[in-house]
């Protein structure tokens, strides 16, 4: 992946192909579940659940450092491992994991191109045999805030214009006519978007075999609704998972320095009482994925 910023954390399903049995190479299916992964999975992958091994569902929050190491341990992993995500919706959850390892200050952390849906697509082997797992040693750095934006941070984006916003979700959450893409259940009172906002969907920044797309096109995609790098950008979306894609795009591939992923998302400023919120219709062509 030689035309990106930062070529080395994206591999190919071929790479993975050829690195399944390496042993300073882990790799995990990250899904919201582990339903897809009980269907069949790349070999040697181990199954990580958004919603019950990624987060902290009692404070909504991502995982406290003590509750990340205990998860890096039991799943074989040392700072030194090679991790390698992919997931479905896109590599969604896969991102949200990369997100929140890079928190965390894990060195070598890589996005399989394409996800789960790629590889299934070339007609790659799944299995359903789970692997058996040596625990390691772990200790995480101290978290990363940068890469983080919270409630306090978009206000200030807002009051001094310090920072550009991305809202990724659909043009129909946009704009209010949804609160959240049909049967997913974490919601807002009411719809819109953060005043200022400029609306581009994280779908299109993917092609349609689930690969991103290059260089190029996502410079072109972003710069030509001012996202060009030079001012901070915090992207959101309803819950954090597809602003965390879009993060990736923004600081890895194209990037640029100062990109954060605001979490807690229009769930969070969707509640609020008395924050400003616009309903306006987005100027973007396409819509991306749901």
């Amino acid at each position: 992946m030689p035309e990106y910023a930062h070529p080395q954390t994206l591999v190919s399903t071929d790479w993975v192909a050829h690195a399944v049995d390496e042993p300073n190479v882990r790799i995990a299916e990250v899904d919201v579940d582990t339903a897809a992964y009980d269907e069949g999975h790349i070999r040697n992958a181990i199954p990580w659940n958004w919603h019950t091994q990624l987060c902290d569902t009692v404070r909504r929050n991502i995982l406290p450092k003590a509750e990340f190491e205990a998860l890096m341990r039991r799943s074989g992993i040392t700072p030194k491992t090679t991790v390698v995500l992919y997931g479905d919706n896109n590599n969604w959850f896969a991102a949200w994991a990369y997100w929140q390892m890079k928190i965390y200050g894990h060195k070598d952390v890589r996005l399989m191109n394409g996800g789960r849906k790629k590889w299934i697509a070339e007609g790659r082997d799944l299995t359903n045999d789970a692997p058996v797992i040596e625990a390691a040693e772990y200790s995480a750095l101290p978290a990363d805030a940068s890469l983080r934006a919270f409630l306090e941070d978009v206000h200030e984006a807002l009051d001094e214009h310090s920072a550009e916003l991305v809202d990724v979700r659909s043009p129909q959450e946009f704009s209010g006519e949804i609160l959240a893409p049909p049967g997913l259940p974490e919601t807002c009172q009411r719809g819109g978007h953060i005043p200022g906002a400029q609306s581009i969907p994280w779908g299109l920044a993917c092609n349609e075999d689930g690969t991103f797309k290059s260089f190029d096109e996502l410079a072109e995609l972003y710069g030509s609704r001012g996202i060009d790098g030079s001012m901070p950008v915090i992207a959101y979306c309803r819950i954090g998972e597809r602003s965390s894609h879009t993060w990736f795009v923004l600081k890895e591939l194209l990037g640029y320095d100062r990109v954060a992923n605001y979490d807690g998302s229009w769930t969070e400023w969707g509640n609020l009482v008395a924050v400003p919120v616009e309903r306006s219709v987005p100027a973007t062509a396409g819509t991306g994925a749901p």
